[in-house]
């Protein structure tokens, strides 16, 4: 290469890197920072590391995980919503798993999303800690853990169809504590309504020799009650 063009790209190089310098927002940045972190002017390396990125530690100098979705990063106190802290029971640090920062990177990436497999194993099953119960009645009378119905892939759909076991038609329409009593919905007993106490039944199905009455659903697949015998 001669030397006058080598000189012209040297040159062209150490202007690009002078204005990169000067001016990083405009040579370097993917697109406009989001409004709260429009305080930090031009100063890119508040979050970035030269030559390496951003930079995880940087995000948390000024947002301490245990008060995200509590406080500012001034210590003011967020009124206007629930607090979620959850942050510092991520198993990784690494702020960019679910946030984008620049618009453009956030347009383009669809990886900047939460996941349930960030939180430390320990603390997975605590749902409750960020959840708050649905105010609906069936919810309302349900002790046990979300895993009973939900993944943690997604609140819908609910991996229980009730239809598929015990469909709930006629006087089978109750409430769900009359036949799981103790809010375990994995179990069940018949013996939550009056018409169907424990000597009654015995007696009745004593006259057909069936004294095995623990899974009343073996022989009677939905609420059409009486007549519908055994379906094999």
């Amino acid at each position: 290469m001669k030397r006058p063009v080598l000189l012209v790209l040297l040159a062209a190089i150490a202007v690009l890197a002078a204005l990169a310098l000067v001016l990083p927002e405009k040579m370097l940045a993917p697109g406009p920072v989001a409004k709260v972190h429009g305080d930090l002017g031009h100063d890119c390396f508040a979050c970035h590391v030269p030559f390496g990125g951003a930079s995880a530690e940087r995000c948390i100098a000024c947002h301490k995980p245990d008060s995200i979705g509590i406080a500012t990063t001034q210590g003011v106190l967020l009124r206007d919503r629930h607090p979620v802290p959850f942050h510092q029971y991520l198993s990784d640090r690494d702020c960019l798993a679910c946030h984008g920062e620049h618009e453009g990177v956030r347009k383009l990436s669809s990886a900047h999303r939460f996941s349930h497999e960030l939180l430390l194993p320990e603390v997975r099953q605590r749902c409750e800690s960020c959840h708050s119960k649905p105010n609906d009645s069936l919810h309302g009378t349900i002790s046990g853990g979300c895993a009973q119905c939900h993944s943690q892939n997604g609140w819908k759909p609910a991996t229980f169809e009730h239809d598929r076991y015990f469909p709930l038609t006629g006087e089978h329409q109750a409430q769900c504590a009359a036949c799981h009593t103790t809010n375990d919905f994995r179990t069940y007993t018949c013996f939550g309504c009056h018409e169907h106490s424990p000597e009654r039944v015995r007696a009745q199905h004593a006259e057909e020799g069936i004294r095995q009455l623990d899974n009343c659903v073996e022989c009677h697949r939905s609420g059409r009650g009486e007549g519908e015998g055994r379906d094999d």
